[in-house]
C-alpha cells in the first residue's frame, strides 16, 4: 500500500482487452482481470443481463426460498463437469468456495459415520484464499505469519517446483510425480481413517504458476481413492477455460470429488462462486427429518440473482464463442512468446500450462520481490501492459479470446521492460 501511494495505478473504465486509466491511457490487460476475465472486459451480453436482471429481481432470499435461476445455473455447471457430479453450493468468491468445500467434506465424512476423519491437507505454496480455512490448508508463508494458530489438524504435502529438474519446462514438468507418494507418507504418520480431505490446485497459480509434473495427479487421486480420502480440486483460477476446458480436472482427466471454482464464473463481473460436489456426497449429507437443515452453512447471497445472470450469459458466451477451444488453440502462440523471454536478464525460469505462464527472476540481495514489482510497475506506465508480479515472478493470463498479434505484442513489451531493469 504505501509503494502504491507513491504512484497510483487507477483504472477508470474497461472495454474488451483494454483499461482505461485515470489519466486516459488505453492499457493492454495481460492479466485478464485477476484470472476472471477471460472473455473480456464489459462484455455487452454480460452487462445487458446484468442491468436487465437488476431492474426484475434484485435480491430473492436464499434461506428456504430461492428462485429458478440458481437452479438453472446449478444445472448448467453441473452439466459442464465431470461426470459424476450433480450438485453445486453457490457462494460469493473463491475463498468461500474453498471454505464451502472443506466443511462439506467434514460433514460429509461425520455422516457416513466417520467423525474420526478430521484431518485436512493441503499442500506447500499452495493458495487456496484468504479465509482461515483456506489460509490453513494453503501454503504462503507470508499469507499466514500474521494471524497467529489456524486451523488444528491441518498438514501439507511438499510442492514440485524444483528449478535443478524443472527450470525453463514447457507444460507439464517430467520430473516430480514421485512427490505424490508424500501423501502415503502423511497417511502412516497421522494413520489414513484421520484424514477427511487432501486439496490441492491442479496447477499452482497464485503462488506462480507451477505446473503438476506428468502422472502426479493421477498418484494423487489413486492414494485418496485407496484410504477413503476426499479429493478437492481448487479450479477457482484453472476453471472456466484458463487450462483449454470446462475444468483442468477434464483437461488432466483425473475425477476429484469436491471442486471449487469462481472467478471465471461470471468473467469477473459480480462476485459468486461454486462449489460443485459428486451425486454421493449430496446424498449423504440428505439425512434425518426433511424439515430438519441438512448442512449448517450458507451465506446472505449465495446465488444471488443477479450474479446467476451474469453466470448464465457468460456460460452461454463460452458456448457460443467456442471460447475453452478457442483458449486451446492459442497456447502453442502463448507458450512461443513465453518462452522467447529466457534469456533476458535475471531470468532464471519460465513455465507455462494453458494460458498461464510466470517468469522467475532472480532476487535482487536484501529486496526480495524488488525486481518484479519494478517490472510491473514500468510495464504500466511505459509500456502501457498489465501483469502480476507476486514474490519474484511477473505472471502472465491472457483473455481466452486473446488476438495473437496483441498477445505476441505485449509479450514483447514486457521483455523490453525485463531486458532494462537491473
Amino acid at each position: 500500500m504505501r509503494d502504491f501511494r507513491a504512484a497510483p495505478r487507477l483504472l477508470a473504465s474497461a472495454e474488451g482487452h483494454y483499461y482505461r486509466d485515470v489519466q486516459g491511457r488505453e492499457v493492454y490487460d495481460l492479466f485478464s482481470g485477476l484470472w476472471t476475465s477471460g472473455l473480456g472486459h464489459c462484455h455487452p451480453h454480460i452487462v445487458e443481463a446484468v442491468r436487465r436482471q437488476v431492474g426484475e429481481l434484485d435480491y430473492g432470499l436464499g434461506f428456504q426460498m430461492s428462485h429458478p435461476l440458481a437452479f438453472g445455473l446449478a444445472e448448467r455447471l453441473a452439466a459442464l463437469a465431470p461426470n459424476g457430479f450433480s450438485s453445486v453450493f453457490f457462494t460469493n468468491s473463491g475463498s468461500e468456495s474453498v471454505d464451502t468445500a472443506l466443511k462439506i467434506a467434514l460433514a460429509y465424512h461425520r455422516a457416513n459415520g466417520e467423525s474420526e476423519r478430521f484431518r485436512l491437507i493441503g499442500r506447500a505454496r499452495g493458495y487456496h484464499g484468504v479465509n482461515f480455512g483456506g489460509m490453513s490448508v494453503g501454503g504462503i508463508a507470508a499469507n499466514r505469519r500474521a494471524f497467529g494458530t489456524l486451523l488444528p489438524n491441518v498438514d501439507h504435502l511438499p510442492h514440485t517446483f524444483d528449478l535443478e529438474h524443472n527450470a525453463f519446462s514447457r507444460g507439464q514438468p517430467r520430473w516430480g510425480a514421485h512427490l505424490a507418494d508424500e501423501l502415503s507418507n502423511i497417511c502412516a504418520l497421522h494413520d489414513p481413517r484421520s484424514i477427511a480431505a487432501l486439496i490441492i490446485e491442479p496447477v499452482a497459480g497464485a503462488t506462480g504458476i507451477l505446473p503438476p509434473p506428468l502422472g502426479y495427479l493421477e498418484r494423487l487421486r489413486e492414494i485418496c481413492s485407496t484410504h477413503g480420502i476426499l479429493l478437492i480440486f481448487d479450479e477457482v483460477i484453472t476453471g472456466f477455460g484458463r487450462v483449454g476446458s470446462a475444468f483442468a480436472a477434464e483437461r488432466f482427466g483425473v475425477t476429484p470429488d469436491i471442486i471449487t471454482t469462481a472467478k471465471g464464473l461470471t468473467n469477473g463481473v459480480i462476485p459468486m462462486g461454486a462449489v460443485l460436489v459428486k451425486q454421493e456426497i449430496h446424498d449423504a449429507l440428505m439425512t434425518g427429518p426433511s424439515e430438519m437443515v441438512e448442512l449448517a452453512h450458507g451465506y446472505t447471497y449465495s446465488g444471488h440473482p443477479v450474479a446467476a445472470a451474469a453466470a448464465l450469459a457468460t456460460l452461454d458466451i463460452y458456448e457460443k464463442e467456442s471460447s475453452f477451444e478457442a483458449a486451446r488453440k492459442l497456447e502453442t502462440q502463448f507458450e512461443e512468446a513465453l518462452h522467447s523471454l529466457a534469456g533476458l536478464p535475471n531470468v532464471i525460469d519460465v513455465r507455462n500450462f494453458g494460458l498461464m505462464g510466470a517468469v522467475e527472476l532472480a532476487p535482487r540481495p536484501g529486496s526480495p520481490g524488488a525486481r518484479a514489482l519494478e517490472i510491473h510497475k514500468r510495464c504500466f506506465w511505459d509500456e502501457r501492459v498489465v501483469v502480476r508480479s507476486a514474490g519474484e515472478t511477473i505472471q502472465f493470463a491472457p483473455f481466452l479470446n486473446s488476438r495473437a498479434t496483441e498477445l505476441v505484442r505485449a509479450i514483447g513489451s514486457v521483455g523490453r521492460v525485463i531486458s532494462a531493469t537491473d
